[in-house]
């Protein structure tokens, strides 16, 4: 049974929620601590799973085999990076939170390599059921048609993993480039440029609210890839996946188009398809289920590598390419805008229904 402690209690909260589950063979992990400031907040979570809070990184050892480091790193004004080498030095295998600059990546790969342990960048949400269900048809589909093109739309705090679904969807990252942004108004700027050869349009919301940071964020992630049969969408970063095929011309024997043909097999079917549910999760769903599962195949795949060994140096080339990506993407979108907005009055679809009724009675 591998002993787990999570290391920072801000998202570190996500990745305690996932030891929900007890140990077992499809979960051989076991969290025994928080690694954390001593803030009643970390006091709180080491009190509500029943584990010791620790202060001092020098003595996870002695209580975990694995460190999952959900602390800022450079780029975010904070120390985790230095935090998941000084770990590794101890001898303890490092799953280690996403974003990060390539100089601190490459350093914790050979701070791995060096010292015999295991280290993975986790991007967190290519783990999430409704990704991995887009990324499981875009494997299909490219086995079977040709790939044209690809889109993405994201917040600038998650455009790191809009870079690694659509780089995971297109089976890599290389060869790749970016134009600067197209000038123009608007919330979101606009780059294009290939990945793995395709050709990309990214659009970045390249906004922040300082005093608010998680919100006002439109949308997390939304992906497309362009194939000859059809168009694959992650509607959002907790699905729906939508398949919509082409739109099928069917001709008669004179050769004109026959809209009442039958010989086209789409004919008969939706214009849009969902590729599993036909509806996202809840948001209580997404905090309580998808979000967990999905650091569990994280913490699972790290104790694969644990056990099977390997050059983490090898294994990390992929994240360094991609690290470097996100840099120069992000050196052309600028410093975010700052904007301060009011939170929005929700509004649900049924919501929507009822004015689209009565305004147009449909």
């Amino acid at each position: 049974m591998t002993r787990v402690i999570v290391c920072g209690t801000g998202f570190g909260r996500v990745y305690l929620s996932a030891f929900q589950e007890q140990p077992g063979p499809e979960f051989p992990l076991r969290l025994t601590g928080v690694l954390g400031r001593g803030s009643p907040r970390s006091k709180a979570c080491a009190e509500r799973y029943g584990v010791p809070l620790l202060t001092d990184p020098d003595d996870v050892p002695d209580i975990a085999d694995l460190a999952c480091v959900v602390v800022p790193n450079g780029v975010g004004g904070g120390e985790g990076a230095e935090l998941a080498r000084r770990l590794m030095e101890r001898g303890v295998h490092v799953l280690h939170e996403h974003p990060i600059h390539q100089s601190e990546l490459a350093a914790c790969l050979r701070t791995a390599r060096k010292h015999g342990v295991q280290y993975r960048l986790n991007t967190f949400y290519p783990h999430l059921a409704p990704v991995r269900r887009f990324l499981a048809a875009a494997r299909h589909l490219a086995e079977r048609q040709e790939l044209l093109y690809a889109e993405g739309a994201c917040a600038i705090h998650v455009a790191y993993d809009l870079i690694d679904i659509l780089g995971q969807a297109l089976g890599g990252l290389r060869p790749w480039q970016f134009t600067d942004p197209a000038p123009g108004g608007g919330p979101f700027s606009t780059l294009e440029g290939r990945l793995a050869g395709v050709p990309v349009t990214l659009r970045v919301l390249n906004q922040l609210d300082p005093e608010d940071p998680d919100n006002h964020t439109h949308l997390l992630h939304r992906a497309a890839l362009g194939f000859t049969g059809g168009t694959l969408t992650l509607a959002s970063t907790h699905g729906p996946v939508l398949w919509s095929p082409a739109l099928p011309a069917p001709r008669g024997d004179d050769g004109e188009l026959d809209f009442d043909s039958d010989a086209h097999r789409l004919v008969r079917l939706p214009s849009v398809q969902p590729v599993g549910p036909a509806e996202a999760p809840t948001h209580r769903e997404v905090y309580n289920e998808v979000w967990p599962e999905g650091v569990r195949r994280a913490l699972r795949a790290m104790v694969d590598a644990a056990e099977t060994g390997g050059d983490p140096m090898r294994a990390g080339q992929y994240h360094l390419t991609l690290s470097q990506i996100w840099q120069d993407l992000t050196a052309r979108l600028g410093y975010p805008e700052l904007v301060r907005r009011p939170a929005p009055e929700p509004v649900t679809a049924p919501d929507l229904v009822a004015a689209v009724r009565a305004r147009e009675g449909l």
